[in-house]
């Protein structure tokens, strides 16, 4: 099968007009009498990858079920989202270790995006910022409990979340980031002790801005911290309400559009009408696309990663390769899978989106076959 006239997506930051061809044995394309498509006028850019997310349709990643798991996939892939790396929630042990071992032997349905890694977000955090965390599983930093749901996951866990300013914290962070990519998150730290936990090896900031310390001109915290150190990388979500498009645009600037990572930190409401939902075990409200616990705090998101990416660019003013880029090559080489998918190239799981000019989908090739082609 070949693509032609599509302008194809580096992550060099190039378009151009190209020809892709796709090996029809390798990936099992469909139908050999439709060998050519002609996406003249559109995009062709790699399947998103999304590192941190929760849930959608009404599913949960923590509810530890096949049906929850197969679910969230089917609605991720049909949104242009090839490949998965949920995450868990501060809840009992014995919840998170469910969840990992649903995820151990997961394989996906023809229909189902691809799941690349688990993102344990919880339950080691500052207890002065949970944000939608729940408060009765917080539990100091704990190596060993982290190694015994990595074994339950079968050695998915790719991130793993941790406020540097708890007890322990540091001495963690040291033991693992050989085995994880450590992860500053939900935490009141100073600029020093972030410091301290990058050069630990704690090289990646989640959902910058959220669940953390401002940055002060005298107190600048992690943000600084992680903009300093120009190994760090850093989440945003650009669903139009976590952060505002000022702050999106000053992040890039900070860090540069090759260490921002776009992600959509969704909860179970994606997908669906406003309503009442859990996260957590936590109710939530979800108005306008607004995620609120009883208390007001933000609860996740009820938008999906290609609705953020199409924000970033129409409504907050980052450039189309930058979002691209920050959804697709950026997510896929920090949890070291850059080598399967994030790219357009031979070697790699055929998976790619043809999009239009306004950003919307119109066609999408999953692991070789096409889930949908309305070209």
């Amino acid at each position: 099968m070949k693509i032609v006239n599509a302008k194809v997506f580096t992550p060099e930051f190039i378009f151009k007009d190209g020809e892709i061809c796709v090996d029809k044995e390798q990936f099992a394309a469909v139908s050999p009498d439709a060998s050519k498509i002609d996406a003249k006028g559109l995009y062709a850019i790699p399947g998103l990858i999304d590192i941190h997310f929760h849930g959608a349709v009404g599913y949960d990643f923590m509810d530890g079920t096949k049906e929850a798991l197969r679910s969230i996939a089917a609605y991720e892939a049909n949104v242009g989202v090839t490949s998965i790396c949920p995450a868990t929630m501060t809840m009992g042990k014995e919840d998170i270790l469910k969840a990992c071992a649903n995820a151990r032997d997961f394989k996906p349905d023809d229909n189902c995006s691809s799941l690349v890694g688990i993102n344990m977000e919880g339950p080691f955090f500052s207890a002065q910022k949970l944000g939608a965390q729940n408060p009765d599983f917080v539990m100091k930093p704990d190596a060993a409990f982290f190694r015994k749901a990595q074994a339950a996951s079968g050695n998915k866990i790719k991130l793993l979340a941790i406020a540097p300013d708890t007890e322990n914290a540091l001495n963690v962070i040291a033991k693992l980031k050989d085995e994880v990519l450590c992860s500053i998150a939900h935490t009141c730290c100073d600029y020093d002790t972030a410091v301290k936990a990058i050069a630990e090896g704690a090289t990646h900031l989640t959902h910058l801005y959220n669940a953390m310390p401002p940055l002060y001109h005298r107190d600048p915290g992690p943000i600084a911290a992680g903009s300093d150190a120009k190994w760090c990388e850093a989440e945003i979500i650009c669903d139009g309400i976590h952060v505002h498009p000022a702050a999106v645009r000053a992040a890039f600037r900070l860090f540069g559009a090759d260490r921002m990572i776009l992600i959509s930190d969704s909860m179970m409401a994606c997908g669906l009408e406003d309503g009442i939902y859990q996260l957590g075990g936590q109710k939530v409200t979800v108005t306008h696309r607004k995620a609120l616990l009883d208390n007001g705090t933000i609860a996740g998101s009820a938008t999906n990663l290609f609705s953020c990416m199409k924000t970033a660019v129409q409504k907050m003013g980052i450039a189309l390769e930058s979002a691209i880029r920050c959804a697709t090559y950026n997510p896929a080489r920090s949890i070291k899978v850059l080598d399967k998918v994030g790219t357009i190239e031979p070697g790699k799981q055929a998976d790619l989106l043809l999009i239009d000019d306004n950003l919307d989908i119109k066609a999408l090739l999953l692991r070789g076959k096409w889930l949908f082609n309305e070209i």
